[in-house]
């Protein structure tokens, strides 16, 4: 469980922080006794693709998903080989909808990391079959701190804030910097409340051309 250095430094007063240091202890004896999501070193896998600098996107979900082989540590993504969650059948749908692609042959969401776009979960890892399990045990500090910290730093960021949990997250975003980007979560449960019909992608191009900034290649085809 490793920040790259780029991030060790960007966050350095958080990580090395008493409540930082006792979740980390925490986090290590959950996966020497039971099944967590992701892999260990997976993680901070969602920030170790990019640099605090090279961020121009930020997608919040919830939590990992907690079935076998899905969660590969960042937001929304699954490993190559899974079979695609609702969720983010959903977020394909509104993506094919929103840009007019193809719908992604899999689930791994890695090209949009490369690219600047940080799919960062409000909590980092959660128990086998235990939705939000790790919920309260420490991580909304330090991902709150990871929000607080990119909001002050950088200026015209887009937050994408999907869900409940997210939304949360607004509290923690300079909106006279940013660009947030709220709507209900793409789950099956919420995403026709709103979340269809949402175009995220589209907005998120528009504001990056408006400040010279280089798209996001959402296509994953």
């Amino acid at each position: 469980m490793k920040l790259n250095k780029e991030w060790t430094s960007f966050l350095d007063t958080e990580i090395n922080s008493n409540d930082f240091l006792a979740l980390c202890n925490n986090i290590e004896e959950l996966y020497n006794n039971k099944i967590i999501f992701p892999q260990y070193e997976n993680i901070f896998r969602a920030f170790n693709l990019l640099t605090p600098d090279k961020v121009k996107v930020v997608i919040i979900g919830q939590d990992p998903y907690h079935g076998l082989n899905q969660a590969n540590g960042l937001a929304f993504s699954v490993c190559d080989d899974c079979k695609i969650p609702p969720s983010l059948h959903n977020i394909f749908k509104e993506l094919v909808d929103d840009i007019g692609c193809k719908y992604p042959k899999n689930g791994n969401l890695s090209r949009w990391a490369q690219q600047g776009v940080l799919l960062m979960n409000v909590v980092l890892t959660v128990e086998e079959a235990k939705a939000n399990s790790h919920k309260d045990i420490g991580w909304e500090q330090f991902t709150n701190t990871v929000i607080k910290k990119l909001s002050f730093t950088y200026s015209d960021l887009i937050f994408v804030l999907w869900g409940g949990a997210a939304h949360k997250k607004s509290l923690f975003i300079d909106e006279t910097k940013h660009l947030i980007i709220k709507s209900p979560h793409p789950s099956p449960l919420s995403s026709y409340r709103g979340f269809f019909g949402s175009r995220p992608f589209s907005k998120i191009n528009e504001y990056l051309r408006l400040h010279n900034k280089i798209e996001i290649d959402w296509r994953l085809d």
